[in-house]
């Protein structure tokens, strides 16, 4: 059974299962479930606690299989924690996983509580997954996407008894809040945390203004540059360029954020030779593996981004390419970030909403 991160408490307060699978990239949402259960199992009676941590091909199952059995004098309830960083319970562990899936079925003295990473689908469709699925609770946690991210900010702020000024200037303080913050959500929360002890609320609440806000929250945000590619194709050049300036101090590669930027140039040259060859658009990404966010991305830009466009940003790739390899090229700048900037924002430009198609030279 699927519960999301929202629908957890409620959850909870109808009972607890014996089966809990927890997976997903955001330890902050991560952690909080784990305390809910925790929590929850506690005032059920639930005393004693073992953690496991499988690491390597040689991890000792039988240890997590006979820890159901061997309950203490001094309590009859426990929970087992079994953390695998990997995603990869392997042969043996997934067998584990198989029998402590079966076992959790009508046993009230044992919770058992699994923590994974995000999971591709070809791990969702495993044996053992879907025995855990199937004999328990599932959460993914989902990530706080950065449109989202601003809200979460404000419903944050609002459990500490603090709120944002209304109306434009409450806007534009969430807004820089979460530019502050993106990619790092328990940054966010010892910042938000901070906010409290900085400006306690009173009886009536808090109201924070934008000043104190950037005074007090500091610039903590990481970059992700597959996320760049959606803003690049979203055309909104200054996020564009901010994400640059991020990646580049967190000491991400030249080379990957390159690939990322000349990948997505090639896959709108291959959908758009697709459609002049007459396929529809929903064929052409299909068969070029363009999905979720970016496929919505593409249905947009591609209308309005000519043959001839593409073939100059794909030269422009090129030419790029070499840069960040040590190359010098004429007219383009000796620095490979430089020369990632103009490389992105040629083509952001020509992907901005309100701009129609024109060649990048």
């Amino acid at each position: 059974m699927q519960v999301s991160a929202g629908q957890l408490a409620n959850h909870l307060q109808r009972g607890l299962k014996s089966l809990y699978t927890l997976h997903g990239d955001e330890p902050l949402l991560v952690q909080e479930a784990l305390d809910a259960i925790r929590t929850h199992a506690r005032a059920q009676g639930f005393s004693e606690r073992s953690s496991h941590t499988v690491a390597g091909a040689h991890f000792d199952w039988s240890a997590v299989l006979a820890a159901g059995g061997s309950l203490s004098l001094f309590a009859d309830k426990q929970i087992i924690e079994i953390r695998i960083p990997s995603g990869k319970p392997g042969k043996d562990g997934s067998v584990a996983l198989q029998q402590l899936a079966e076992a959790a079925q009508g046993n009230d003295a044992v919770l058992t509580i699994v923590m994974l990473p995000r999971l591709d689908k070809m791990t969702k469709s495993s044996a053992w997954f879907a025995a855990l699925d199937g004999n328990g609770v599932t959460l993914e946690v989902q990530p706080v996407e950065r449109s989202a991210l601003p809200q979460w900010i404000a419903q944050r702020l609002g459990a500490q008894g603090l709120r944002v000024e209304p109306g434009e200037a409450g806007q534009r303080s969430l807004q820089f809040f979460a530019d502050r913050v993106e990619g790092n959500l328990l940054a966010a929360h010892q910042e938000i945390q901070k906010l409290a002890l900085l400006f306690p609320a009173d009886l009536q609440g808090s109201v924070l203004t934008f000043e104190q806000i950037e005074s007090a929250v500091l610039n903590v945000a990481r970059y992700d540059v597959f996320k760049l590619s959606e803003s690049v194709l979203a055309g909104r050049p200054e996020r564009v360029q901010r994400m640059l300036d991020g990646l580049q101090a967190e000491g991400e590669a030249e080379v990957l954020v390159h690939y990322t930027l000349a990948e997505d140039i090639r896959a709108l040259k291959r959908v758009k030779d697709a459609m002049a060859q007459g396929k529809p658009l929903p064929m052409a990404l299909r068969e070029n593996r363009i999905w979720g966010n970016k496929e919505r991305l593409f249905e947009r830009v591609l209308p309005r981004l000519s043959a001839a466009a593409l073939a100059d940003l794909l030269q422009s790739a090129h030419l790029v390419d070499g840069i960040v390899k040590g190359l010098k090229q004429p007219d383009w700048p000796v620095s490979g970030w430089q020369a990632l900037h103009q490389l992105a924002l040629e083509l952001c430009h020509l992907c901005a909403p309100q701009q129609a198609t024109r060649s990048p030279h």
